[in-house]
């Protein structure tokens, strides 16, 4: 029997070649075994071989299973008689693996088998056994790689015990099937840009159109593609927010506005003079900015499209250090963006 083991082992190292990429692997292995003592065996260390074919999986719970050949080398005697057998076992296992680095690996291994005495004397018979072990397995450059193991194996014809080690070359073979490709959707081919599409400056109306070609950006735009314009000025009286009634007109034109472009927003800033403290002309900066806010809302825009700022003495139109300087910077400013 050992001379058929180590002689198919031979042939699986000749026959295979290492591949990056495989589903199988055969492994020819040595080892030894321990016995338990009860097993009436003169030596309860005795020296084995075998060899195992192993069927890689992906996606689940399990990475291989493997199925294998160990038998004894020599024959083994038994003890206080003139006899002596082989012991060959037959095994399936499911391993999986727990990648350490790049090149090394433990693995656990659980299964069953079958254990057969060649000749069966002082309560040794053939029976079914299970075991469950761990191993160590390092992944040389060509895809080879050097396992070794321990197992324990439980007989069950009386439950006796054997401990099994061994130390294997696994040989790859037998690519992978590559992953069926997903069936792609066919690309459209791009709509060609015709002159009619064509918008350079990105006003939304196209360039053959456009009797304003270089609008600047973000502006509101007529079916002519110029841009529509739309600004609020308002002086005040000194310390006052009160809106004079000669602002009415501009603040119904504004307001007229921003109710035919919806999409817009307006933006008003107030401002005061210098005189006073800079806490007084901030709040009444402020003040400025929500009656003005509060007359465009009177005109039927909805005040959450405004944003309103209040900046105090801190950006001065003119100077402040005349009447007339003092006057144009009473004021509030209101334009639109988008």
């Amino acid at each position: 029997m050992k001379k058929i083991i180590l002689s198919a082992a031979l042939c699986a190292s000749l026959a295979f070649a290492a591949n990056s990429d495989y589903k199988y692997e055969i492994t020819p292995m040595i080892g030894g075994n321990v016995a338990e003592g009860n097993l009436n065996l003169d030596d309860d260390h005795y020296a084995i071989g075998g060899l195992s074919f192993g069927v890689n999986f992906d996606d689940t719970i399990y990475d291989q299973i493997e199925i294998g050949i160990l038998s004894s080398l020599e024959q083994v005697d038994y003890d206080g008689i003139n006899e002596d057998t082989d012991i060959t076992r037959l095994f399936t296992n499911f391993v999986k693996n727990y990648e350490l680095t790049d090149n090394t690996s433990l693995y656990g291994l659980v299964g069953f088998g079958l254990e057969h005495f060649e000749n069966e004397e002082l309560g040794n018979k053939t029976a079914l056994f299970g075991n469950y072990g761990i191993g160590l397995r390092y992944e040389f450059s060509n895809d080879m790689a050097l396992k070794t193991d321990i197992r324990h194996l439980v007989n069950t014809n009386d439950r006796d015990n054997n401990l099994v080690y061994t130390v294997g070359l696994a040989i790859p073979f037998g690519e992978k099937a590559a992953p069926t490709p997903k069936k792609q959707e066919p690309t459209p081919e791009p709509t060609p840009v015709t002159e009619k599409q064509v918008d350079s400056d990105g006003d939304g109306v196209a360039d053959i159109n456009d009797k304003c070609p270089d609008t600047p950006k973000g502006d509101i735009v007529d079916q002519n593609g110029c841009s529509l314009k739309v600004n609020l000025n308002i002086n005040f009286d000194f310390d006052s927010a009160r809106i004079n009634n000669e602002y009415d007109s501009k603040i119904k034109k504004f307001a007229d506005f921003m109710k035919k472009f919806p999409s817009v927003k307006g933006k008003i800033e107030a401002h005061t003079d210098s005189i006073g403290t800079k806490e007084y002309n901030q709040d009444l900066s402020e003040r400025r900015a929500a009656s003005t806010v509060k007359a465009l809302e009177a005109q039927g825009v909805d005040k959450s499209r405004f944003n309103s700022t209040g900046y105090g003495e801190t950006k001065p139109k003119a100077t402040n250090e005349t009447a007339e300087g003092r006057a144009q910077n009473r004021r509030v400013e209101g334009s639109i963006y988008r």
